[in-house]
């Protein structure tokens, strides 16, 4: 007798979700060792990263941008600011409000660390070829913008 509990059932796709967070695992084996060497956190780094790129963001955009539930996100932001991250200054118009900014410090670490950040991506395209990078740019920018 055959137990039927016991024969997998066949899906169509791959796992999308757990091959872009082996891919997120993978990435991250080569950055992280660079960020814990500059006492900065996963998290940590992301915000800086978003708000390098973007400028001042409230916290509910930095949120989104680094994928970092609201509730973490107060706390990763006020250790942020014990540490002389970020700065938190409340809206004039609306005191609920609050914009988040990168300090001195954190322009300097981004400084810091961009010309290692640079060589690893070199040497990533080094391994994988340029052309696969920006394939991989492209289709998680698409498949970003249709699920948006």
């Amino acid at each position: 007798m055959t137990d039927s509990s016991r024969t997998p059932t066949r899906v169509a796709h791959r796992n999308l979700p757990m091959l872009l967070l082996r891919a997120r695992e993978k990435m991250m084996e080569r950055f992280r060792p660079l960020i814990t060497a500059h006492g900065l956190t996963e998290q940590q780094w992301r915000v800086i990263r978003a708000l390098n790129e973007s400028g001042p963001l409230e916290p509910r955009q930095i949120s989104d941008l680094c994928t970092i539930s609201s509730p973490s996100m107060a706390g990763v932001l006020a250790r942020m600011e014990a540490l002389g991250l970020v700065t938190k200054e409340r809206f004039a118009d609306d005191q609920r409000r609050v914009l988040v900014t990168l300090t001195k410090k954190s322009h300097q670490l981004v400084k810091a660390i961009s010309k290692e950040l640079e060589a690893r991506y070199k040497a990533l395209e080094a391994e994988v070829g340029p052309e696969v990078v920006e394939r991989v740019y492209q289709a998680i920018d698409d498949l970003l913008a249709g699920l948006e």
